[in-house]
């Protein structure tokens, strides 16, 4: 069936802004600028603040639901369906986990490069797949055993070229071995999040836009409170500002003032993180959660082309099979290969329950799953 030009402009419009949030908050990361009471010109390394701007982009969703409950009050024909009541604080503990997984991945961004980064976020399939049958009983079909399988293949082979890849002047070979295992750490977290989320938020049939925004909100209200102590707890080398604290905001604020294309990159990540959401969900209900893997999938290839083309990072061949490695478990994990076995003996494709209707089908991945 062809594509509608609204369904096109979905699919492009995903995968431009899940592009530019990585891109805009690695952008960052590569700024020089002096900070606050004239130090030294130092590169932009404040990934809780980052953070922060995330879920304010996140929080914007929580508008643009409410932007919808509204339209639809005033035209009763529209398809959005009515909203039962629940407990905003259900989304407290997911909204903890994602704040702190996404805290620990910015820091790792610091470290290591922005397809590295992209690429190992698909160890998340590993610990899901593993929790999921651990904690809500679910018996996982061969297929995804061994989707994990080659996702855990992939990711030895993706490390194995990030500490080959000797040429990467802009990183030292501790600070990239660290910044892998954080992204890794963080995908525990991301997966336990997801547990979370299916066991007590997907059941209240909660609109996606609001739950985006809610744990949004939650995460932009912590996380800002949080910055208060962080300026005031000593992180000594792994700080990436003059005092050596664990995030110092102010000196952040001082770097912008000095250097505004740093506030470009900001409201890049920010206004992405919004419009990835929604073109994300959208792509879901109007196409299918498998269309939605696919261009997932391609966004790696958009950021690790960017990369290369603007010297952020160097080419490594094993980076091409360890990539291809994870594109087969990712698909073997969400059962895609069963798409394309329909397609080629000319029979119409299984149908998966709900998979247009459910934010998240085959695999769960985080209901905000846009870092």
């Amino acid at each position: 069936m062809a594509w509608t030009k609204y369904q096109l402009f979905l699919a492009g419009l995903m995968l431009v802004t899940g592009s530019i949030n990585t891109l805009s908050a690695k952008w960052a990361d590569n700024f020089v600028a002096p900070g606050c009471g004239g130090s030294q010109e130092h590169s932009f390394q404040h990934p809780f603040l980052q953070a922060v701007g995330m879920f304010l982009g996140e929080l914007f969703c929580l508008a643009a639901f409410y932007l919808l409950l509204c339209r639809a009050a005033g035209h009763p024909d529209t398809s959005m369906d009515p909203q039962q009541p629940f407990n905003p604080l259900l989304f407290l503990p997911p909204a903890l986990c994602d704040m702190t997984a996404t805290s620990i991945m910015y820091v790792a961004l610091n470290m290591t490069s922005a397809s590295s980064f992209q690429m190992l976020r698909g160890a998340v399939i590993i610990f899901t797949g593993l929790f999921s049958v651990t904690f809500l009983g679910r018996r996982l079909a061969l297929s995804q055993w061994l989707g994990i399988l080659a996702t855990i293949a992939g990711l030895v082979v993706v490390g194995l070229a990030d500490l080959l890849s000797r040429n990467d002047s802009q990183h030292k070979l501790s600070e990239v071995i660290t910044g892998d295992l954080l992204i890794i750490m963080a995908q525990i977290i991301v997966s336990i999040q997801m547990v979370l989320e299916e066991k007590f938020v997907y059941k209240h049939n909660v609109h996606p836009l609001r739950a985006v925004g809610t744990e949004g909100l939650f995460g932009f209200v912590i996380l800002s409170l949080l910055l208060v102590p962080m300026y005031y707890i000593p992180a000594g080398s792994f700080s990436g500002n003059p005092r050596g604290t664990l995030e110092d905001a102010l000196d952040a604020f001082c770097q912008v003032g000095r250097q505004p294309l740093i506030a470009l990159a900001l409201l890049g990540n920010i206004s992405s993180i919004a419009f990835f959401n929604f073109a994300g969900i959208s792509v879901t209900k109007e196409l299918s959660a498998t269309t939605r893997m696919v261009l997932d999938s391609l966004r790696t290839i958009v950021i690790w082309a960017v990369s290369l083309t603007l010297g952020w990072e160097a080419f490594h061949p094993l980076q091409i099979l360890g990539f291809l490695i994870l594109l087969m478990g990712t698909a073997l994990y969400n059962g895609l290969h069963r798409l394309l076995l329909s397609r080629l003996s000319r029979g119409r494709p299984p149908a998966e329950e709900g998979e247009h209707e459910r934010l998240l089908g085959g695999p769960r991945t985080a209901i905000n799953d846009a870092s």
